[in-house]
């Protein structure tokens, strides 16, 4: 199976210039960002008002995506346009009204789990569809077993909304609302959550058309068709740039039980790539296996890191890539493979493109990291009340040519954490320490960035249901030309291993320690100057006994001074 983007064809349209393109493509990005605060003001979930794990997405009236909010997740940015496509072939424009909202969470259509809900709005204007606006973000639950990787088929994972309107001319669908109270643990949460993102599309939606008023625009099709010519010419030239050729990598993660091979190849044929998947494992019983959506999404969202960072992100950044993986494999698995835990395999498709291109542009790549951990828990809070919520760990960012990686930050997603004091009010735990883990980033000439110890204690006065979702237990971020590899995720429950992605029963009183991964380091450690060796010991980030036998450099930590070893 492949995923791919048509190529624009010219049009007749006199061109914009420069100048004005910019202003008018920057104005459409504020009506997203506009969108993404009214969401963030009426939301009421921790995972979308702290983590900002959420998307806003402007599309023209042919569906093409032409911006996107400064906030947005790039996953969630890269499944937009295939959701709006079956969206509309279920609910074709024609029989779309003022006031109406669609939305789905099908893993197959939206973003690979049933987690994050899609919703969308046509934009009328003189009694026209004139664009959609889209907003995504995850929910706090939606039924079934929770949060986790633990499930055996999709059917125990919660709640499918097929494309349906939760929306009418304006109205509330009580019935589709009422489906969706019925199934979750905290349908007061859920469906404010909903009704935020039913808000993010009624102001970009109205903001959109107060723009074309002003600029006088009947329609975006120049402005979309000018906006995503650029990108793609841009990506086209980004493209040229890299020899052509075949660069293949594989790489080994954990898995459920065991482990999972990813492999992938990229063919650089002049202006166009195109990364085929072939020799990945295939799809397993639990929980982590990935539809081809988001597959395609992360594969995207690494190539503009490698090569189009500056390149305005819509969908003519995408029409130079075409993507394939096989059939049924767990990079593209079908009903009913379960997918809640999907982010578990995905986020090392950026880790995997980076090391075939490191071949190609080996001063370009990023050593991988340690990525993000996240801990659902479920229970009774002690003032009584439900509670279903996430909480975030972050591990170190791989080194680069030029720059250490940044410590304790999540990547490949962008989301952020939830802030100690919000977590422990709402879920009755205590977090007893939350701290940097020197010497997890791997040595290098630029250092991996480090991971963190977090240590959580269970004072609700009940037995809270916990679901560990960590990777980076068994395959610890690998260093790149000759850096070292960062220190592995590692999780415990009173002082024992615990399982990284099934289910925990923790008692009144009893303690999860989380100690999240380091990044890898880039470059030979030899290579690294004293100076920044002796300024990482006085940081806490590398202990003495670590600059000596990692680096060759004798730190004297009192005298401030440092020499290589002879």
């Amino acid at each position: 199976m492949m995923q791919t983007a048509e190529p624009l064809q010219q049009t007749t349209d006199a061109p914009l210039d420069p100048v004005t393109l910019g202003i008018l493509w920057d104005r459409l990005i504020s009506i997203t960002d506009e969108g993404v605060s009214a969401m963030l003001r009426s939301s009421f979930s921790t995972i979308l008002r702290e983590c900002l794990d959420l998307t806003a997405i402007l599309f023209d009236a042919d569906g093409n995506s032409i911006a996107q909010g400064t906030k947005s997740l790039p996953s969630f940015t890269g499944t937009g346009p295939a959701t709006l496509r079956h969206i509309l072939e279920r609910h074709p424009p024609e029989t779309l009204n003022p006031g109406d909202a669609i939305a789905t969470n099908d893993a197959w259509q939206g973003t690979g789990h049933y987690f994050d809900i899609c919703v969308m709005r046509p934009a009328f204007r003189h009694g026209r569809i004139v664009g959609y606006t889209m907003s995504i973000s995850h929910l706090p639950d939606i039924g079934g077993i929770g949060y986790t990787a633990a499930a055996t088929d999709i059917y125990q994972e919660g709640l499918r909304i097929p494309a349906c309107k939760l929306m009418q001319a304006g109205e509330p669908n009580e019935l589709a609302f009422e489906f969706i109270r019925a199934n979750v643990r905290v349908p007061e949460q859920v469906v404010g959550d909903i009704m935020a993102n039913v808000s993010c599309n009624e102001v970009s939606g109205q903001k959109l058309v107060e723009f074309m008023n002003e600029t006088g625009l009947d329609d975006l099709s120049s402005l979309s068709h000018a906006i995503r010519r650029q990108s793609e010419r841009s990506m086209r030239d980004c493209i040229r740039g890299i020899p052509d050729g075949v660069y293949r990598n594989q790489v080994d993660i954990e898995g459920f039980d065991e482990s999972v091979r990813l492999a992938c190849s990229i063919t650089v044929n002049g202006d166009h790539l195109l990364i085929d998947y072939d020799g990945t494992g295939p799809s397993v019983s639990r929980g982590i296996n990935c539809a081809l959506n988001i597959t395609s999404a992360w594969t995207y969202f690494a190539l503009k890191c490698l090569m189009a960072g500056d390149i305005p992100n819509n969908q003519g950044f995408l029409a130079p890539v075409s993507i394939k993986a096989p059939e049924g494999c767990i990079l593209n698995a079908r009903p009913p493979s379960p997918t809640a835990g999907r982010h578990l395999v995905v986020h090392f498709i950026p880790s995997l493109v980076f090391g075939a291109f490191e071949q190609a542009i080996p001063d370009v790549v990023q050593a991988e990291s340690g990525m993000v951990g996240h801990l659902t828990v479920q229970g009774v809070h002690r003032n009584g009340r439900e509670i279903s919520d996430i909480f975030t760990a972050t591990g170190g960012v791989g080194g680069v040519r030029e720059a250490d990686g940044a410590e304790t930050t999540s990547t490949p997603t962008t989301i952020g954490v939830v802030p100690v004091e919000i977590w422990e009010a709402l879920t009755s735990m205590t977090v007893e320490r939350k701290a940097f883990l020197p010497d997890s980033g791997g040595g290098g000439r630029t250092r991996g960035g480090l991971g963190q110890e977090v240590v959580i204690r269970n004072d609700s006065g009940n037995t809270l249901t916990v679901f560990p979702m960590g990777y980076r237990t068994d395959f610890p971020a690998r260093g790149y030309h000759g850096g070292a590899d960062g220190r592995p995720t590692r999780f415990e429950a009173n002082g024992k291993p615990l399982h990284p992605k099934d289910r925990y029963l923790m008692a009144p009183g009893d303690r999860v320690r989380i100690m999240e991964a380091g990044g890898g380091g880039f470059g030979a450690a030899k290579d690294r100057d004293p100076e920044r060796v002796l300024e990482d010991v006085l940081e806490g980030y590398v202990s003495v006994e670590c600059a000596r036998e990692a680096y060759g450099v004798e730190v004297d930590a009192a005298a401030r001074t440092a020499r290589r070893r002879a």
